[in-house]
């Protein structure tokens, strides 16, 4: 049993689908995606845990038990399958997901995931790292510390996505990111190229795309979902 009840939001009746945030965001990141989509599906955004209005709980602040905390809430909303949308640490989420769990997912859309820390720009990736052994330093001392301590070191430690992995993945996928993502094209294209039979979508836009190029974005995931 998990130790917290995530919080989420709620719109729109039909497949359930659900909608996975990136670090240090929450569920509300999706609104263009719960206005467009609701009258065609049941949208589902998650605040994963430690973020928005979830509770961090006792356990690990991991992208294997983000994934471990989804599949509990699934359970308790009586929800068997799911269309999955992942956005940053949120498909990363939806692939560990997808790999421990593939029969309760439909389809699987993954917008700017990575599987390790190489897959990101090194312009993005080293503050982040220099940020995290600040934040370190303060950890015992301060709460506000080990929090961001803790959002960092998913992007510092995580998520480690054995690349060979991906070829178990026998789901409907899509992947998409922006044409100046900090996720670099040449990573995104590697995970797209080893999930069998996924679909690779570039939108003009940086890492965002959802939220800043919200048209664009959501007309290759209804192609995508329609195909």
């Amino acid at each position: 049993m998990a130790d917290i009840s995530l919080y989420y939001r709620e719109e729109g009746k039909g497949v359930p689908f659900f909608l996975l945030h990136g670090n240090g965001e929450d569920g509300t990141y999706f609104v263009n995606q719960m206005n467009f989509f609701c009258n065609q599906y049941r949208m589902i955004a998650v605040d994963t845990r430690g973020h928005g209005k979830s509770p961090r709980g006792s356990a690990p602040f991991t992208i294997a038990q983000f994934a471990e905390d989804l599949n509990e809430l699934m359970i308790e909303m009586q929800i068997p399958k799911a269309i999955i949308l992942g956005f940053s640490d949120g498909a990363n989420i939806a692939m560990k997901f997808a790999l421990k769990y593939p029969q309760k997912v439909s389809a699987l859309i993954l917008n700017g995931g990575n599987l390790d820390t190489e897959g990101i720009k090194t312009r993005v990736q080293l503050p982040i790292e220099i940020g995290y052994r600040i934040v370190k330093q303060f950890a015992s001392k301060s709460q506000e510390a080990k929090r961001n301590m803790e959002m960092l070191g998913l992007m510092v430690h995580e998520p480690n996505i054995e690349l060979s992995k991906l070829r178990s993945i026998h789901i409907p996928a899509l992947v998409i990111a922006g044409t100046r993502d900090m996720v670099k094209e040449s990573h995104t294209e590697l995970i797209a190229a080893n999930i069998p039979n996924a679909k690779l979508a570039i939108v003009k836009g940086n890492h965002f795309i959802a939220n800043k190029k919200a048209f664009e974005f959501n007309k290759e995931v209804e192609k995508f979902l329609l195909d």
